[in-house]
């Protein structure tokens, strides 16, 4: 028992060490906005304080408020590091060619993305629904939140252009709304429990733009 028990506690110490490593390598501002999204999560906004966030980030009393004096500020900071980390699912090279590509490929891009959010990154899709939600209550963060957005819904709009939509605001608008649509029933809804695989993402996001642009 003693030969078990000495290298899981070696093995528990690197691990803290590593984990403690790589938190102090985390520029603060980071670390800040890591832990209001985690907080977020967890708690809901009732429960990002500033104070809580210095205590979940491991910094001293005051810090968060140094990075955001106010509420909106810390609301803001939150969104702009989830559109970072949301942009980071997916590599550069997992993304579709932009010349030409057809559905099966943005059919492969979309599904890993989902399948990486609905296991992964849940708790960022859990953030940002909290995030939205609070955004149609508080103009100013609606539209800073549209603008951090932005840019994903112009990178699909791209990708939809390339793979030969003849409306690609349109199908634009269909996409996003199925992949909401899926990680809302997925993260929160009737399928919270049962999350669909990967392949079964890619089977029916490709019946879609089958539809939407035909084969290609």
């Amino acid at each position: 028992m003693t030969r078990s028990a000495t290298p899981s506690t070696a093995s528990t110490g690197k691990t803290s060490a590593g984990k403690a490593a790589a938190t102090q390598a985390t520029p603060r501002h980071d670390r800040i906005a890591d832990a209001a999204l985690t907080l977020l999560a967890e708690r809901g906004l009732r429960g990002l304080t500033h104070r809580a966030v210095d205590e979940a980030a491991g910094l001293p009393q005051g810090s968060t408020s140094n990075l955001a004096r106010t509420r909106a500020a810390l609301l803001e900071t939150a969104v702009r590091r989830l559109a970072e980390r949301e942009a980071a699912i997916l590599t550069p090279p997992e993304m579709p060619d932009a010349a030409g590509s057809g559905p099966a490929a943005l059919a492969d891009a979309l599904s890993l993305g989902l399948h990486r959010s609905l296991t992964r990154h849940r708790d960022l899709t859990v953030a940002r629904y909290e995030l939205a939600l609070e955004a149609t209550r508080r103009p100013e963060l609606r539209a800073f939140y549209d603008r951090a957005g932005q840019r994903f819904r112009e990178a699909l709009v791209a990708m939809l252009t390339a793979a030969g939509s003849t409306a690609p605001e349109r199908h634009t608008l269909n996409v996003l709304a199925w992949c909401d649509g899926m990680l809302f029933t997925c993260v929160a809804g009737q399928f919270h429990a049962t999350p669909p695989t990967r392949r079964e993402l890619r089977t029916g996001i490709e019946e879609l733009l089958v539809g939407l642009l035909g084969r290609g």
